[in-house]
């Protein structure tokens, strides 16, 4: 039996890899503007903020070292862009803001943060942060504006650390841990976020990071597989080490075992209170968003539309009244349904009236390979006419495929930041524009 689990997964692996390789290519663009929003539609907001204090040698997002003077000019920009988009009509209930580091300059922050309550329906807002950045200056701006606060801890182990080149900028694990207390009651949600499957990490380091990472307060805990992309693959394994999914399932397996007796599961990879409802994938409860800055994306009715992930060009294209686009990927309907697919069973469960009620279909008459494989891998609990919900292995599958599928865009990313290195060579960067495909 173990032997076909471990072949189930690898074939998913290979065909995910294959597949989304070949389809995810971004295309140019016609009209630098974003499609008016659709009545009845809900979407989410998501603000990128790309400015790092360091780098992180494992990251594919768009994100730049701190200048000061380049961060407080972009935050004005994104406000420009946030009325921009409020022009075009859309509402949002959620907001998002990721990164880089969104705390860097928190003055800023709050002054976007209250301008998007000001232009939409804010009822909930999450932000990203980084454990040095939980002082009491930062957090007082964060505090009656910020709902749900992500940190990004990824280890407690020392050496990990050092590897990721966060050990001398953010600290040991002790003071991570210190940092944590600091926070906790600051804000509604207090998440802390964490990789395993890291090279050279070991099953005994990940239990000690489960350990603290239960006694840290922390009310939300979401532990994501190492999703390396080809771009940061080389640099990555200069210093961490080189990458093999060889233990995921059994590592996985432990964070299952430690963290959901304490912290149910929220979605595949997050564990929270039974009180929290929010979670780092804000795509699960909302089939569509509009991303916003430099190096963000948007889902918008079938298709995937990329921001520029050139400063120079976000600046111009701002200024000139234009939706700062570079390219786009419209997706099929076999590529959408996936989507929704993968996106509801990320959240546990799918609801088959709202699935049918968009496509037209039961969702084993429209998907039935995907389907029958769950159903052969035992990747199903509930079953009945009114949704479907995943069993323990099932869990673990969707793992294997949000770890493909955020691979996947992280390839778009790779595309878009070779049209950034192109920039940087001519004159007029605003003119590049995406070959082809």
């Amino acid at each position: 039996m173990r032997i076909f689990e471990r072949l189930s997964e690898n074939a998913l692996t290979q065909v995910l890899h294959l597949g989304l390789t070949q389809q995810l290519k971004l295309k140019p663009i016609q009209e630098r503007r974003l499609p008016d929003p659709i009545a009845g539609h809900a979407y989410a907001l998501y603000l990128h903020v790309p400015f790092c204090e360091s780098l992180c040698p494992y990251c594919s997002f768009n994100r730049f070292l701190m200048n000061e003077t380049q961060a407080r000019r972009y935050f004005d920009l994104l406000r420009q862009e946030m009325e921009m988009t409020a022009a075009l009509g859309y509402q949002f209930n959620t907001l998002y803001i990721g990164g880089g580091t969104p705390t860097v300059l928190p003055e800023e922050l709050a002054k976007t943060i209250d301008l998007a309550r000001a232009l939409f329906d804010i009822r909930e807002v999450s932000c990203e942060t980084n454990p040095n950045h939980l002082t009491a200056d930062k957090l007082a701006h964060l505090a009656g504006r910020v709902d749900r606060l992500s940190v990004g801890i990824q280890s407690f182990d020392d050496g990990l650390l050092a590897k990721m080149n966060r050990l001398e900028t953010l600290g040991n694990g002790r003071q991570l841990m210190a940092d944590i207390a600091s926070a906790v009651g600051a804000v509604p949600v207090l998440n802390i976020d964490l990789i395993f499957n890291l090279p050279t990490q070991s099953e005994e380091s990940l239990r000690r990071d489960l350990r603290m990472a239960l006694e840290s307060g922390a009310n939300q805990i979401t532990y994501y597989p190492l999703m390396a992309a080809p771009g940061t693959l080389h640099s990555m394994e200069k210093t961490m080490g080189v990458y093999s999914a060889g233990a995921e399932k059994a590592y996985y397996e432990i964070i299952y075992d430690m963290l959901s007796p304490h912290l149910p599961a929220s979605s595949a990879w997050t564990f929270s209170e039974q009180s929290v409802s929010m979670i780092d994938e804000y795509i699960v409860d909302y089939g569509e968003h509009v991303g916003l800055g430099s190096g963000s994306f948007s889902y918008l009715d079938g298709t995937l539309y990329a921001n520029s992930f050139s400063l120079s060009d976000y600046e111009t294209m701002i200024h000139n009244k234009q939706a700062p686009l570079l390219g786009i990927h419209p997706y099929g309907r076999y590529q959408q349904m996936c989507y929704d697919f993968l996106m509801n069973f990320f959240g546990l469960e799918m609801a088959r009236a709202k699935f049918e009620q968009r496509f037209g279909l039961p969702i084993e008459l429209a998907l039935p390979i995907e389907m029958s494989f769950m159903l052969v891998n035992g990747g199903f609990d509930t079953y009945n006419r009114e949704k479907v919900t995943l069993s323990r292995r099932g869990r673990y599958l969707m793992i294997v495929m949000m770890r493909e599928f955020f691979s996947g865009v992280n390839l778009l990313r790779e595309q878009a930041r070779g049209v950034l290195k192109a920039c940087q060579q001519t004159s007029s960067p605003a003119s590049v524009t995406l070959p082809v495909r």
